[in-house]
């Protein structure tokens, strides 16, 4: 199996408790792992602090980037990263990214993935959408994005909150091609 080079990508949306989660269980597939980078867009850091009272704690696996940092690996296709996820993604990242602004290092981190035709996951959290956030989700979609909205799965009937969330972190994960186990339909749970 061939490991990951990842990047992973935080905005100001709420729901840093996905991003929490999703750092966790990367860094628990470390052996799948090539290497992973990180971006915190200046308002998911605030927004983060506020939700879980805390500041985050970033995981080894991971190396950080500055989200005004051009010069860093995410920025240029020939870093070889395979895999982009911006979770979660805020609808002004996410209209950014459909309309090709590349004013920081996510929105061009996301740009060198789509133009490079690698995998590239953003996770709205947001509710409910207005026919602009629609629009610019099939403008990603048209474009190859994965369009993987935080909406937790309740039939694998999870017996606390974090066993819901991870529902959404579960597919996550699948969609960014790591082998993990999680609930299948059909199983017993």
């Amino acid at each position: 199996m061939e490991k990951k080079k990842i990047i992973l990508a935080v905005t100001g949306a709420s729901g840093s408790v996905y991003a929490r989660l999703l750092m966790r269980e990367i860094a628990k597939l470390e052996n799948q792992v090539d290497r992973a980078g990180i971006i915190f867009s200046g308002t998911a850091q605030k927004v983060w602090e506020h939700e879980l009272q805390s500041p985050p704690q970033i995981p080894a696996v991971f190396t950080q980037f500055s989200p005004d940092d051009f010069f860093s690996p995410p920025a240029s296709g020939s870093a070889g990263f395979d895999t982009m996820i911006i979770c979660p993604c805020s609808m002004g990242t996410l209209g950014r990214i459909a309309n090709g602004i590349s004013d920081d290092l996510i929105t061009r981190s996301a740009d060198v993935m789509l133009k490079e035709k690698r995998t590239l996951i953003l996770v709205p959290r947001e509710s409910p959408y207005s026919l602009i956030h629609l629009k610019n989700m099939e403008r990603l979609i048209l474009a190859g994005a994965e369009i993987l909205p935080a909406s937790p799965s309740f039939y694998s009937h999870p017996a606390d909150m974090e066993s819901l969330l991870m529902s959404v972190i579960e597919r996550i994960l699948l969609h960014a091609g790591f082998h993990t186990d999680h609930y299948e339909w059909g199983e017993k749970s």
